[in-house]
């Protein structure tokens, strides 16, 4: 079983990347692939991030997922294949065993980080519970999130900072919600591309920034982050989930190589 200590006992920083959502098996592959062989290059600790079903959208209609099995089957070769870990969303407290079959890390999306059930749910699995900060949260209160996973019994825990809402259809990021986070004993990780969302648009389809989000990496590392958290997909424009604020999958090895020289620099 994945822990804490195998993403973070290294000397650089952690990676939680992949595409929104898991659009089929050749895909995930083929960016799985891709980001392995860069990520083992750099010598970044990874972990493949792929969401198997979508709950929060805008409208009815918008794309949820392939299938809940087919979705869960595709993540579980993603990790035998490459032999990596991996990442996925939950949103009932149902979801958090049937998840913990096939992933090793389980993510609380920043709405329900205040879910007590669900948050105990998936800290009774055992697996790494990566719980995203509410837009409508200070760092500080995340304290209480993470002991709810805490007093299940389960230390495994991660932090990840997504930006603050900004006015109605913008976010910012505070920065000192690293330092602060991580006071708390926990690693914390920066979503580099969710912070620059532009949620609640009139159509119904959430914007983005992917223009910045090289600064927003950046900035995270140079005030220490322990991981990143990078949705990236071949083509976002044709991507189903999310396609405003994903970075295109060629940039991510120049990224990464650029954070790397960040980090030696303030080590």
């Amino acid at each position: 079983m994945t822990t804490i200590n195998d993403l973070t006992n290294q000397e650089n920083f952690f990676l939680l990347a992949g595409p929104c959502v898991i659009e089929g098996e050749e895909m995930a592959l083929r960016i799985a692939e891709k980001i392995t062989e860069i990520t083992q290059r750099l010598h970044i600790p990874y972990a493949f991030k792929g969401s198997y079903r979508k709950a929060n959208r805008s409208r009815i209609d918008s794309f949820t997922g392939i299938g809940d099995e087919k979705a869960l089957k595709t993540l579980r070769k993603v990790s035998e294949t490459f032999h990596i870990p991996t990442v996925t969303d939950i949103h009932e407290t149902h979801e958090a065993a049937l998840a913990a079959e096939y992933v090793d890390i389980l993510q609380i999306p920043a709405f329900l980080c205040r879910q007590t059930d669900l948050l105990v749910a998936a800290a009774r699995t055992g697996k790494i519970v990566n719980i995203k900060k509410g837009q409508f949260l200070s760092p500080d209160a995340m304290r209480f999130a993470a002991r709810k996973v805490a007093d299940s019994g389960n230390p495994n825990i991660l932090l990840t900072e997504r930006g603050t809402t900004f006015g109605y259809t913008d976010l910012v990021v505070d920065f000192r919600g690293i330092p602060l986070m991580r006071q708390l004993g926990y690693p914390v990780v920066m979503d580099a591309t969710h912070s620059l969302q532009q949620p609640n648009q009139t159509n119904g389809v959430t914007g983005g920034q992917p223009a910045l989000i090289e600064t927003i990496a950046k900035a995270a590392i140079a005030v220490g982050t322990d991981g990143l958290f990078i949705e990236t997909h071949p083509e976002p424009e044709r991507a189903k989930s999310d396609g405003a604020n994903m970075l295109p999958l060629d940039l991510l090895e120049g990224l990464l190589t650029r954070l790397i020289r960040i980090r030696e620099a303030i080590r």
